[in-house]
């Protein structure tokens, strides 16, 4: 049996005060056509269909879109849980007569965990849900924290399940040890968010969405898909892909990892002001990329952001590196003891270190005679 496993679409995100609506439908078009090729058996989505819960329209209308082409289409069974980001409420409702379509969309945690059995395959989807949500779902009191919700759910199932048929667990959760970006929202804070991974051990494959990179977590039977598209600068080096999973009887499985190439990708830049705006360097770029600038200018600029769209008219954030070093001088100084120094020598002293800037001989001889100005002002008075 051959499943593709996605999550984290996060239709609707806003990125920088930009809607990628636009850029998602490319994606998910050719996502669309990448099931239309492989003829998987079902497509699994790990939860963050949506990235909030009360989603814009547009975003509303494109799911619809994509999920009636692979559905009904493509005749392509689907298996689908929320995120942290979905709204349960919102995404459980119709679930019942979706499934005679086999469209399987589970917003809310219920205590059944009864299987979906497709392909000679058993699929446990767990949607997202709070430790205080399990533990009032389940009446147990002992449920405090996320890894405690995990456990008790996956303890539940090991009850019921069949050890000598394949079993997989579609969740969303933040496994310990993984790596984490700008763009997912935290579960918790101080790691009662986190998910051991020795609780997936009763599965043959543990489907996840939460983190965003397909090498978040390195594990021979536990894996995240990785999300839809770029969502953060903190992402632009990762590569953005789908999992093909093909299980043969025994309940092994190979991985097939396909790319998914958006029209616009995300990504940085660096260089002085002048040297960006040259045209030997600029027409051998990809101008309407996503871009982070980060400028490596001293001094003052004249509105950079206006010209440098002029040539990349979709750069969304700009960065001066060297207000960057200097803000952290200003963290890292401390003043230190100042006796027998002059005034000028103490100026020179703190402009050093709240500035990456040296105090050049012109400088000290302008400072001078303003020291030397605002004195006479203040002896004349």
């Amino acid at each position: 049996m051959k499943i593709i496993h996605t999550a984290d679409w996060h239709l609707g995100k806003l990125v920088h005060g930009l809607y990628m609506t636009d850029d998602q439908r490319e994606v998910l078009n050719e996502f669309s056509q990448l099931v239309e090729e492989e003829r998987p058996d079902a497509v699994v989505i790990a939860g963050d269909l949506y990235d909030r819960s009360v989603p814009p329209t547009a975003a509303v209308q494109l799911l619809d879109e994509i999920l009636f082409k692979i559905n009904v289409e493509l005749k392509t069974p689907v298996i689908a849980i929320s995120g942290n980001h979905d709204s349960a409420e919102r995404l459980h409702f119709g679930s019942s007569w979706y499934k005679q379509n086999h469209f399987y969309l589970q917003g809310k945690l219920d205590s059944e965990f009864s299987p979906i059995r497709l392909g000679g395959l058993n699929f446990y989807t767990i949607p997202y849900a709070e430790p205080g949500t399990v533990r009032q779902l389940l009446e147990d009191d002992s449920i405090h924290s996320h890894q405690d919700a995990m456990k008790t759910i996956v303890g539940k199932i090991e009850n019921q399940m069949n050890p000598n048929e394949t079993n997989v667990f579609v969740g969303h959760a933040f496994v310990l040890g993984g790596k984490e970006t700008d763009s997912e929202r935290t579960l918790s804070v101080g790691g009662s968010g986190a998910v051991a991974s020795d609780v997936f051990a009763p599965f043959d494959y543990t489907a996840l969405g939460h983190l965003h990179s397909p090498d978040a977590i390195k594990h021979d039977s536990i894996r995240y898909s990785g999300s839809l598209m770029k969502y953060s600068f903190s992402e632009a080096k990762q590569r953005k892909s789908v999992s093909i999973i093909e299980f043969n009887e025994k309940g092994g499985f190979s991985i097939e990892e396909k790319c998914l190439q958006p029209k616009r990708d995300m990504r940085e830049i660096e260089g002085m002001l002048d040297e960006l705006l040259d045209p030997d360097y600029y027409q051998s770029q990809k101008v309407d990329d996503y871009l982070k600038v980060n400028l490596l200018d001293e001094g003052a600029l004249i509105d950079p952001i206006n010209k440098l769209r002029k040539v990349y008219p979709n750069v969304l954030h700009l960065e001066r590196k060297i207000e960057n070093v200097d803000a952290r001088k200003k963290r890292e100084y401390s003043p230190s003891h100042h006796d027998k120094k002059s005034d000028l020598d103490l100026f020179q002293q703190f402009y050093e270190e709240m500035t990456t800037q040296t105090f050049s001989e012109s400088k000290r001889v302008t400072m001078s005679k303003i020291m030397q100005h605002v004195k006479r002002e203040v002896e004349s008075r």
